[in-house]
């Protein structure tokens, strides 16, 4: 069990400083393509920092520990919103694009509204069991083409504009090395920290969706936080919250739906109470952009976001 411990603690480091790597050296080679901060903050910087959570859900739907798997993505896109913009905006109010207000948060709010429908079989089609299915899992990747070709326009749209000077940016070399050893960091500690979190929750009797919900979500949402409260102490708003939204689509898109296609995954019907959650907090985002300052993420906000994350944790634990 020690060992499980250790392997555990270590798989969590090595996310979190691959991401940290992968990051970095994405970021660069972005900026050498002369894309805006919310470009780069919407699919190198999310998808690199949503890796960890592929990588766990990944070796969990091999495994077969599906709740695990979707306890993971429900519980660190909670975490995106009400503690990583949470801090983001108590370090420094969070100007927000009319853009992403009104296309990237309803887009985000999109994917888990689809999530519920098509996980939500028992519900609304009177079946046994619901289930993400492989087809459903495609289902999710075709829109994050959408996506995908929608943030393609916002960069060519971006290239047209007069971008800083890239004097001082990293190396080509110097970012693939990067990215390399990003990789093989995520790969080895997403391993780890899946099979620990398995055998701790067998030993103490605890599922694995409240480890997924907690422990892991957490977790693997530190590089999200760290790029996230970086960018607001910086006064980069859109790397911020690009960050944290983009992660989030990606999350239920790309994460969920690949998981499904690998292995269809079994959804147990206590998760539409997390469902509600993401859509709530979600809301909420889009709400507070036209309350106190229009389109700002204000402290007080970013207080309330923390303070519901803090409730929300009580009652998965509480839950059981």
């Amino acid at each position: 069990m020690l060992l499980t411990l250790s392997l555990f603690v270590l798989g969590f480091i090595l996310i979190i400083k691959g991401a940290d790597l992968l990051v970095d050296g994405s970021s660069a080679l972005a900026k050498k393509l002369r894309v805006s901060s919310l470009v780069i903050g919407l699919t190198i910087v999310s998808f690199g920092t949503s890796l960890p959570e592929m990588l766990v859900n990944l070796f969990a739907s091999a495994q077969g520990a599906t709740d695990l798997a979707i306890a993971n993505v429900l519980g660190s896109n909670i975490a995106n919103i009400l503690l990583i913009l949470g801090v983001a905006a108590i370090i420094y109010p969070l100007a927000v694009s009319k853009g992403t207000v009104w296309r990237e948060i309803p887009f985000s709010l999109l994917a888990v509204i689809m999530l519920a429908v098509l996980a939500n079989d028992a519900l609304l089609s009177g079946t046994n069991t619901s289930m993400i299915s492989r087809s459903d899992g495609l289902v999710l990747i075709a829109f994050l083409v959408i996506f995908l070709y929608y943030i393609y326009n916002v960069a060519k749209n971006d290239r047209k504009k007069k971008m800083p000077d890239m004097d001082g940016v990293m190396k080509v070399s110097k970012s693939l090395l990067y990215l390399f050893i990003g990789i093989i960091g995520l790969i080895v500690g997403g391993n780890w920290v899946v099979d620990g979190a398995i055998e701790i929750a067998s030993f103490f009797n605890i599922s694995e969706s409240l480890i997924g919900l907690t422990i892991i979500a957490l977790g693997t949402s530190l590089p999200e936080l760290v790029t996230s409260a970086v960018a607001a102490y910086k006064h980069n708003a859109e790397l911020a919250v690009g960050n944290a939204v983009g992660s989030n689509i990606f999350n239920i898109f790309w994460i969920l739906g690949l998981s499904a296609v690998i292995r269809p995954l079994p959804f147990n019907i206590s998760s539409n109470y997390d469902i509600l959650m993401v859509v709530g907090a979600t809301l909420l985002l889009f709400i507070w952009m036209f309350i106190g300052k229009k389109h700002i993420l204000q402290r007080w906000q970013g207080l309330v976001f923390i303070l519901m994350y803090i409730c929300y944790i009580g009652f998965v634990v509480y839950r059981g």
